[in-house]
Parts: structure tokens; sequence; C-alpha cells
């Protein structure tokens, strides 16, 4: 179907495969270690969720799948087979859909990167942190970055030619020096796609025990004792966008980078508010102006309790007032359009949300435009508007200024 079904309404999937080694000591996602038998329960309920939401979904197209996690490569290769299978044969796969898979070193076998191969897989997405194995201890990885390095050869070796590498910076008593040193050992790989992130301290972690004093200091513009400071957490943020820019990188979002034509399809329509489907444990989806959420608890999924997602499209209450469901309004719609559509590079598009919404963007959000462009933090061009250099080093400021839109009060 593909490109000339270009009015077919398309949709994205996500898989949540919730299992990994051992929590990291930052990780606030949902995931957990548990036993194989566990595993294979968990795969044999999925296939049975995708079947039964699938049967709903026959006007749509999926354009991407991301499996996350967790660990999704914690997942045997058969096992990741038999759940691309069902979403082949349940759901329309656009012949070309980008097809993602997270993974963590250690995890790669030769065995298990060829049924990824053959099952259809077609873009990896390895999460390294670090390239110095001090700062890999201290967030509680498991793996070695040896391991890292002989994982992403695998991956080459096996016809991997869309990889993304996951870092993180302002970790624990890291300087500029050793993110500096992550970046050129990282780009001396060459992989196509780059998500750089700066660490958040969440509470619930054990991060969050130990530093989340620490991080209250630096948000008030007090000097840290452990993690870095705002000032060298700016300069790492610079150096990142300098040197990867100067390797023929792209920044595409504002912690993203990409080679030409190798941008992140997923979570570019995520953030142009793509409508996706969450499938797995605690997974959330967006469709039909509804945002709704799975069960976060493993007893009640393994029970096959994940929803009815044809009552929530026909918008049955009960199932609405049960199952989690928060209807947008316009209003809140715009507000995600704008918050969402700020965050990539070429920022968003007066046409579409004219579009959309039947409103031309100067007229609900004229004063924050007028505001923010003053102040050399936003800008346009032809029918697009976006964030400059300044206003990305404030990004948060500027977003959260379009979610009371002064024009509409």
């Amino acid at each position: 179907m593909g490109r000339e079904d270009e009015n077919q309404k398309k949709l994205e999937l996500y898989l949540h495969i919730p299992f990994c080694i051992r929590k990291c000591d930052y990780c606030d996602f949902l995931s957990m270690p548990v036993e194989e038998k566990v595993r294979r329960h968990y795969v044999n309920v999925l296939q049975e969720e995708i079947k039964r939401k699938a049967a709903f979904c026959r006007e749509y197209q999926i354009s991407s799948v991301f499996w996350g996690g967790g660990t999704p490569s914690i997942l045997s290769g058969e096992q990741v087979q038999e759940l691309m299978e069902s979403l082949r044969k349940n759901f329309s796969l656009e012949p070309e859909a980008e097809i993602t898979l997270e993974c963590n070193p250690g995890t790669l076998e030769e065995e298990k990167l060829a049924c990824y191969r053959e099952a259809g897989v077609n873009r990896l997405s390895i999460g390294l942190q670090s390239a110095i194995n001090e700062e890999l201890k201290r967030l509680g990885r498991v793996h070695t970055v040896e391991q890292f390095l002989e994982n992403f050869s695998l991956a080459r070796r096996k016809g991997f030619e869309n990889i993304n590498v996951d870092l993180i910076s302002a970790l624990p008593g890291q300087n500029i020096w050793n993110w500096e040193y992550t970046l050129r050992r990282v780009l001396e790989l060459r992989p196509e796609h780059l998500s750089a992130y700066s660490l958040i301290v969440e509470e619930g972690t054990p991060f969050y025990e130990w530093y989340g004093e620490d991080e209250k200091r630096r948000a008030q513009g007090e000097e840290p004792k452990v993690l870095p400071g705002e000032e060298t957490e700016r300069k790492m943020y610079e150096m990142t966008r300098e040197l990867l820019e100067e390797k023929g990188y792209q920044r595409y979002e504002i912690s993203n980078y990409a080679m030409p034509g190798k941008e992140c399809r997923h979570n570019l329509g995520y953030w142009q508010c793509v409508s996706y489907l969450g499938l797995g444990l605690g997974s959330a989806s967006l469709m039909e102006e509804m945002r709704f959420l799975n069960t976060d608890s493993l007893e009640d999924y393994l029970k096959g309790e994940f929803g009815d997602l044809g009552k929530i499209l026909q918008r049955d209450p009960e199932t609405l007032k049960r199952e989690r469901v928060q209807v947008l309004d316009q209003k809140q719609q715009i507000e995600e359009f704008m918050f969402l559509g700020l965050r990539v590079m070429e920022g968003v598009s007066k046409k579409e949300f004219f579009k959309r919404f039947g409103r031309e963007l100067a007229e609900v959000y004229g004063e924050e435009l007028k505001k923010f462009q003053s102040q050399g933090l936003l800008a346009q061009r032809g029918s697009r508007v976006f964030l400059t250099e300044k206003g990305i080093d404030v990004s948060n400021y500027v977003m959260s200024g379009f979610l009371n839109p002064l024009s509409d009060q």
C-alpha cells in the first residue's frame, strides 16, 4: 500500500517489554527482572492482546513499530519472531515500516540478531549511556564498554545499517572531559543516530535517595556537590551539538541527532501527534483524541486484563471511566500540538495547525508568538515556527508558555 495510499490513517505501534537483567539505579520506567517462565507467559498474553486490539484497527496502516522496555533484547530471538509474526498477521504494516528494537549491550548474540533480521527488525537502539566503565558502574548498568563494542560490531556484521546509540550526560562525578571522551569514542563507530539526554534524577529511584538534594540545589541555581553544575551541564550540551554537527549529524530534535535521512520516524510521529497504540504492560496510547493506559500490574496483565479497545473507541461511558481514559478537548489537543511540535528543530507548521484545528495559529497564540519572538526565543520562516538556539536553551520555559494561551483567555 505505502506511498500511493497517502490518505489512509496512520498508526504507530509501541510494544512494551518490561523485563531486564537488573533495574538500573536511575531508572523509573516500568521494568523488572523476572524468570524465563514469566517472560514466556508474557509473550503469550501479548500475542493475545495484539490479536484482540488489531480487530479494531483495520482502517489504520502501521508506519512504525517500536519495541521498548525494560530490555526487549532479553527475549529470545524466537520470541521476537513470534511477536513480529503476530503483528504482521493481525495489523497492516507498511512494506517500508520502521521497526526498532531497543537492546542493551551484553544481550545480543549472533543467533538473536539473525532472528531479528529475519523477523523484519530494521533498526536497533543500543543503550550504552557512557563509554567509561566506572560511570556505567555508578549508573548500576550491568554491561561494560567492551561488551558494547563487541555487540555493535556484531550487529554491523549481521547487516544492521540503522543503529541508534543512547547516551546520558551530567552523571554524578562526570566532568566535561569524560563526556567528550564518550562522544568521541562513539563517533568513531559512525552510528546513524545518537540520542544524548541529560540525567534526570527521578523520585522513587535509588538515585533520588542519593542525589535528590543535589538535584534540588542545581535546580535552584546553587552548586551541587556530586552532580555537575548548571554551567558544566550547559557546556556538555553545547559540546554535543558542536561535535556531532562537525561529524555530519543533524540535530532534528532537542536531544536527538541523525545522519541525513536517518531520523527516527517513530519518535517524529510522537512529536507530530500521530496516533499510536501501546501494547504490553503499562503502555500508553493516543487514538481518536483519547489518551489511555494499559494496567501497570503484571499480575493483572498476565490474567489478560489489558483493556477493551473496541469499547474505548466507541466511547462507552462505563469503559472510559474504568480504563483510565482521558478524552482530549480541542484546547488540550492544541497545547499538545505546540508543546511536542516545538521539540523538533523544524518546529510547527501554521498550515498544519489550521488544517487540524480550523483556526489560525496567530489567532490562538498571537501574544505568545510576539512575546517569545521579541525575546529571541522563537523565529518564523515561511509557514513554520521554531525555537532559536537561544530558545532551545530554555525550551521548557518557552513550551510552558503555550499551555495556557494568553490569547485564549
